[in-house]
């Protein structure tokens, strides 16, 4: 197949790309950047903003599929611009699936989410049925585009996915999470000199889920062979749970360096969030490969290493 890849350039996208032209696929990388490099012959580069009706069409011409990572992702910069963020991420993929309406071709149509669309529910692991209940900007933004999604693929133009990632962690071709604000970056930064300490809210017992990118990357490439016309699919994408406190430790065992830790008070949040991946795991036959937290902790490290 013959792939529109949005964000083709970010942490995600590279990783999607990858997997993509290891399967067999071509990609169309679609990036707001005009001096964008190309990177291989299997790989055409268009530029494009989701902002912008006229050159969509144009980056959706005479594609198969579309594999939808391009967004706006901090859940705390989402508090200060949530107008960007609602006309990014919700408004831009409205735009996208128009595009893809106008073209008259069904395709697979698979929407990069997060499972910050269900808030902090009570029941643990979260399933795909839980009620979304969104606690910042950034989730609500991101569950109205998986709505745009479901609308489009119940009206038939395409095979909607959403598939709801938890923490995306690692590192694929030594490009690490830029994200200096979600833990596990920000650990391995500080082993890496970048930082002095990291900050920990209580004793960092708290419990959170971590998927390796290269795991999510294969679950795209899945989702594309499973995409249904006229159907929507919504899948959990987690493997790993494990507490800040493991995350630290750990890191300093593959490492070899200390990693100085700040405590803060506790915070307001939730004790654990965990994925429920039945429906990956049995639908799509997805089996994470990469998830354990050696591993991952493991590529991330090896990725700073080779940027510093």
């Amino acid at each position: 197949m013959r792939v529109l890849v949005t964000g083709a350039f970010g942490y995600v996208g590279r990783a999607v790309t990858r997997a993509l032209l290891d399967t067999g696929h071509e990609v169309v990388a679609m990036t707001t950047q005009p001096n964008r490099t190309q990177p291989s012959g299997r790989v055409q580069i268009v530029v494009a903003d989701l902002r912008s009706s006229n050159q969509l069409m144009a980056a959706v011409d005479r594609v198969d599929a579309v594999a939808h990572l391009a967004a706006l992702t901090r859940v705390r910069e989402s508090f200060a611009q949530p107008g960007e963020y609602a006309m990014i991420n919700t408004v831009g993929t409205e735009h996208l699936l128009a595009a893809v309406a106008s073209t008259g071709r069904v395709m697979p149509f698979i929407h990069a989410s997060t499972a910050a669309v269900y808030g902090t529910p009570e029941k643990q692991p979260i399933g795909e049925d839980c009620e979304p209940a969104p606690t910042s900007p950034y989730g609500e933004t991101k569950l109205a585009a998986d709505m745009a999604v479901r609308d489009a693929a119940v009206k038939g133009s395409i095979g909607g996915v959403s598939l709801r990632a938890f923490n995306i962690a690692g590192a694929v071709g030594r490009h690490p999470d830029p994200d200096l604000t979600r833990i596990l970056p920000k650990v391995v930064a500080v082993a890496g000199g970048r930082f002095d300490e990291v900050t920990v809210n209580g004793d960092g017992s708290a419990i959170r889920d971590y998927v390796h990118i290269a795991d999510l990357a294969n679950a795209f490439c899945l989702a594309i062979g499973a995409a249904q016309p006229g159907k929507f699919d919504i899948f959990n994408i987690g493997a790993t749970p494990a507490t800040v406190a493991q995350i630290i430790e750990i890191t300093r065992k593959i490492t070899g360096h200390e990693i100085p830790a700040k405590h803060n008070p506790p915070a307001p949040e939730a004790p654990e969030l965990r994925a429920d991946t039945t429906r990956a795991l049995t639908t799509l036959r997805w089996i994470p490969t990469r998830s354990d937290l050696e591993q991952i902790i493991g590529d991330a490290w090896d990725a700073e290493k080779s940027n510093s």
